[in-house]
């Protein structure tokens, strides 16, 4: 046959989604897989199951309310996903999706309701898509919050084969009167950190760029400092918090909490100090994982770099009354997170600066000292 030939055989062979690149039976099986997670990921007050056009929740059901406000966040978990797609693990990738969106919406004191996911692929492999969702569904069973539905596309030619990404978004609610932020701060306020299950979920294009570019390390290197491989420690899901902030904004006096994500502590607990406070930070108070100071040494990256790339070993703060502070230490450590009073709010003074740049932080927030070892 010619190359003529072959071509117009081509040109007028049948053509359909699967041909184009969508498998739609794919999406099906995909579906199937993942109904056994979702179902395990619901609270009371979901309706309706898996298949529909939009996932419902009956609202009439919180009755505790008096006025609800409602929260909502959505995000993603960025390059992270690059690491899991070249170490063919999916199954944590979700756990740190449900992370980034609840931890934002507790913040202001809220409690998540319900999540949906966005997962977008190359070529949708049924058994990759569930495991992806599993991980979601576990997240949202470690927040409390219901998976009341979702969206899987594959986009060929948009993404390779092996490539996806995932993102969500997710509502809460909050009582009006219970709304934490910047103006229940006061002078005089204690910061708590809440340490970090490692790097979570920011930062990445960096430390891949320090440790598979750079450096060129693989991700099955044992790593002695880790005590595991490279790629394990990269994969370590994001921590969530959101239930242990709800059980300590019942518990003590919570002025606020800020999650410590992209853009690093200073410049995210800044979002909820009041222009006319400041807080000081001890970094003599807590030792980072030994990741971060190897991101830094590997890479040659400065510590002002890395303070406002990564998370440095705190991946939520609480400030709270300066009495409440045993207390909430107390009830934290009863939940197993390790927690410390990290720093005070004080009145805001001129900050020159000079002072800013050798504290290398924002004007509204100063880190001072040395990591601990």
């Amino acid at each position: 046959m010619t190359e003529a030939a072959a071509h117009e055989s081509a040109s007028t062979a049948p053509v359909s989604y699967k041909t184009a690149g969508v498998d739609i039976e794919a999406g099906d099986h995909a579906v199937r897989l993942m109904k056994e997670w979702v179902g395990k990921a619901q609270r009371p007050e979901s309706l309706g199951g898996l298949g529909g056009f939009a996932g419902l929740f009956d609202a009439s059901a919180l009755k505790r309310y008096e006025r609800p406000l409602l929260a909502s966040a959505t995000d993603g978990v960025g390059t992270k996903v690059a690491v899991a797609q070249r170490m063919d693990v999916h199954d944590t990738i979700g756990q740190d999706l449900v992370a980034m969106v609840v931890d934002d919406i507790v913040v202001c004191g809220a409690e998540p309701l319900f999540l949906t996911d966005y997962i977008c692929a190359g070529k949708v492999v049924p058994e990759r898509i569930s495991a992806i969702v599993k991980g979601i569904a576990e997240g949202c069973v470690l927040a409390g919050c219901a998976l009341v539905g979702g969206e899987t596309a594959e986009h060929p030619g948009l993404l390779g084969p092996d490539e996806y990404d995932v993102a969500g978004a997710a509502t809460g609610v909050v009582e009006a009167d219970r709304l934490l932020g910047a103006e229940r701060i006061r002078s005089g306020d204690v910061v708590i950190g809440m340490a970090a299950s490692g790097l979570h979920s920011n930062g990445y294009s960096l430390v891949r760029h320090v440790f598979l570019e750079r450096a060129g390390w693989a991700l099955d290197r044992e790593v002695p400092e880790f005590g595991r491989t490279l790629g394990e420690e990269l994969l370590e899901p994001t921590r969530i918090y959101s239930l242990d902030c709800l059980a300590l904004a019942r518990t003590v006096d919570v002025h606020a909490f800020a999650h410590i994500t992209g853009g690093g502590l200073a410049n995210n607990l800044a979002r909820v100090i009041p222009d006319e406070l400041h807080a000081t930070l001890d970094r003599g108070t807590w030792a980072p994982a030994p990741v971060f100071g190897t991101v830094g040494e590997v890479g040659g990256v400065a510590r002002p770099e890395l303070e406002r790339t990564l998370n440095m070993g705190v991946g939520m703060v609480a400030v709270v009354a300066r009495e409440a502070a045993d207390a909430a230490l107390s009830v934290l450590a009863d939940r197993g997170v390790d927690a410390w009073v990290a720093g005070e709010i004080t009145d805001r003074g001129p900050v020159s600066t000079a002072a800013t740049a050798a504290n290398e932080t924002d004007a509204a927030v100063t880190l001072t000292g040395s990591y601990a070892s």
